[in-house]
């Protein structure tokens, strides 16, 4: 519900333990979701955060781009710990494939806008959603059942690719031969996984399964209702579950929505509630707030509760997840931006255009803070006092209730509470 790296790995992990099937559904492998299993962290950036649940099968729907050589290292790092995919893992035939030109033309394209780069991870994301859109130079998972008809398909896009990197960078050309006799490899070690995701969840829920939808990124870097440019490149918000896995929203019943206890945001962008300070610092070093995927700092702030309604309006979210709160112990005062004030009006809506966010005053709430170690909590009401101030206090803004609250990193440091 915020710009991503709220703990979805670790909620999906929980809710995985009762899930028939995990999917999915948007996104590639610029997420980053971690899970940590006693003294093991699993870091996992295209497989569903239910893989290491071994009950549970794991679906990359349609609305995924795929990249084959970091999932194949996936499958590969869960199998030496003991964490086998066979016969559990399931990717669409219709999900987009990322190829080392779109990781190219990432990095040519960031490098090429100086101060004005987007921040992007330069994992080929974009490129590889404009291709699918673009249609005439998408490779799909469908697509390696033909080898011959996709090395003759690969060399006319790369001949394409070559002559623009070219012409616009000034870049070295892409070796075709090289690229397909890669592709050959992925399609050896992960044809067997590939199936019509959409079939087999609609089956699934014929035959009474229950399932899990996993989104990636935040629903403030939704392509159609984030701070454009700044952005990710696909609906990452609950909207993007039906496009992203043919399964329409309505067949969901519980649509919970995560959000961290404070705000953070990496890359560039507007960021009303930033704590470039001593105040960010503290959040950031007791957080661990540096990047799953990219290793780069995070920007901190006080929670925003202004863009956290604005997500959970926009995305039909029926409960919240809230987590870090153990991040925020030890802290005198607490804010929370309850409004904004956008030229000289108060507002509680929040304006998706880059702009105009960037212009806003925040008006907070200053809540007292707590001293006491949350860590080895299990019931909500034996938090502290003013814990439960400052969750009541979210509750009201948003207008959503928060039913289960993180502690700490661990399965075990999270709270279920009946509201």
């Amino acid at each position: 519900m915020q710009w991503g790296d709220e703990g979805k790995g670790k909620v999906v992990d929980i809710l995985a333990e009762k899930s028939d099937l995990v999917v999915r559904f948007g996104g590639g492998a610029n997420a980053g979701h971690t899970v940590i299993i006693g003294d093991q962290k699993f870091a996992l950036h295209i497989m569903p955060s239910g893989a290491v649940r071994p009950s549970a099968a794991c679906v990359i729907s349609n609305g995924v781009v795929l990249d084959p050589e970091i999932l194949i290292g996936e499958i590969e790092g869960l199998a030496g710990r003991d964490i086998s995919m066979d016969g559990r893992l399931y990717i669409s035939e219709n999900a987009h494939v990322v190829l080392d030109y779109h990781k190219m033309e990432d990095q040519l394209r960031e490098n090429a806008l100086g101060k004005n780069k987007i921040g992007t991870t330069i994992r080929g994301i974009g490129p590889c959603y404009a291709d699918k859109v673009g249609r005439s130079y998408a490779v799909r998972m469908a697509d390696f059942r033909n080898m011959d008809a996709l090395a003759e398909r690969i060399r006319k896009i790369v001949d394409y690719k070559n002559k623009v990197f070219g012409a616009v960078y000034n870049a070295e050309p892409i070796d075709a031969d090289a690229l397909i006799e890669k592709c050959k490899v992925y399609r050896e070690k992960l044809a067997g996984f590939v199936c019509n995701t959409t079939r087999l969840l609609h089956e699934a829920m014929e035959g009474g399964k229950n399932i899990l939808f996993e989104g990636a990124q935040g629903a403030l870097l939704d392509l159609d209702h984030g701070t454009i440019p700044f952005v990710t490149s696909s609906n990452c918000s609950a909207l993007g579950m039906g496009p992203g896995c043919g399964v329409p929203n309505q067949k969901v019943d519980r649509f919970i929505g995560l959000v961290k206890a404070y705000t953070t945001r990496v890359g560039a962008g507007p960021f009303p509630t930033e704590q470039d300070n001593e105040v960010g610092d503290i959040i950031r070093e007791k957080g661990h707030e540096y990047g799953t995927t990219t290793g780069r700092p995070r920007r901190c702030g006080w929670f925003d509760a202004v863009a956290a309604k604005y997500a959970a309006s926009v995305g039909g979210i029926n409960e919240i997840a809230m987590m870090h709160l153990d991040t925020l112990a030890g802290m005198k005062e607490l804010k929370i931006c309850k409004a904004y004030k956008l030229n000289g009006e108060e507002t509680d809506f929040f304006p998706s255009d880059a702009d105009e966010l960037s212009s806003v005053e925040c008006l907070y709430d200053t809540l007292d803070g707590w001293d006491e170690d949350l860590s080895g909590v299990t019931r909500y009401d034996d938090l502290p006092e003013n814990t439960k101030n400052y969750v009541r206090r979210v509750e009201e803004i948003v207008k959503v209730p928060v039913t289960i609250v993180g502690v700490g990193p661990k399965r075990s440091q999270a709270i279920f509470r009946n509201v």
